[in-house]
């Protein structure tokens, strides 16, 4: 597996690399890939119907449609951003199960640093004491996954309150610097990330008897 850290990119920079990834990996040209990044102030709003109601006041942050599962959530600074560009094999063509496989990687992440994260059998993602502190949202092309997750470590939750994430109240989100003090800084979080990433996928994919 490939891990690449992207550092801090505007978000539609970050979609051209995805595509480009995606394709490659379609082609066969390179392993699965994880593009970890952080972004500049943007809503991004998923094919959810209805989903373009829940950007209240956004003010001057951009709002892009993108081509991913969801509703409208934000990424900025303080973000821990993941897109798994990883191929679903033929006996794995389960999206449902791979968003399942993504909560349980960072419910693993979270109880490294004493955090208890959970499912909502309502919503995906993974919460903590009722709220929100990693959303989902992913992609296929010919069974490879694109776009992906995003953790809050300490990003500026008012961003939130301009907006109905995932359409919810904006209250119900927090983050990893509400938890944790001290707070482990993004490298120390990433690595534990991908490590639990990649020891889950490799369970997962495992061929079956």
């Amino acid at each position: 597996m490939n891990i690449i850290d992207l550092g801090r990119m505007e978000y539609s920079a970050a979609v051209e690399t995805m595509r480009t990834t995606l394709q490659e990996r379609i082609n066969g040209e390179i392993p699965d890939t994880l593009l970890l990044c952080e972004h500049d102030p943007v809503y991004t709003i998923g094919r959810t119907r209805g989903a373009q109601s829940n950007v209240v006041a956004p003010g001057d942050v951009p709002v892009i449609e993108v081509s991913r599962g969801g509703d409208v959530t934000f990424h900025g600074p303080g973000q821990i951003v993941g897109y798994p560009i990883f191929q679903l094999p033929e006996h794995r063509h389960d999206l449902h199960g791979f968003m399942g496989g993504l909560e349980e990687m960072m419910i693993r992440t979270l109880a490294h640093f004493d955090v208890k994260g959970v499912r909502d059998d309502r919503n995906t993602g993974v919460w903590v004491n009722g709220s929100k502190i990693m959303a989902i949202g992913i992609g296929a092309k010919r069974w490879v996954t694109w776009h992906g997750f995003a953790l809050n470590h300490t990003v500026d939750l008012d961003f939130f309150r301009q907006i109905n994430p995932c359409g919810m109240d904006a209250n119900l989100v927090t983050r990893m610097a509400d938890h944790l003090d001290p707070l482990p800084n993004r490298e120390a979080v990433t690595t534990i990330i991908t490590k639990e990433l990649m020891t889950w996928w490799e369970d997962w994919t495992a061929p079956r008897g």
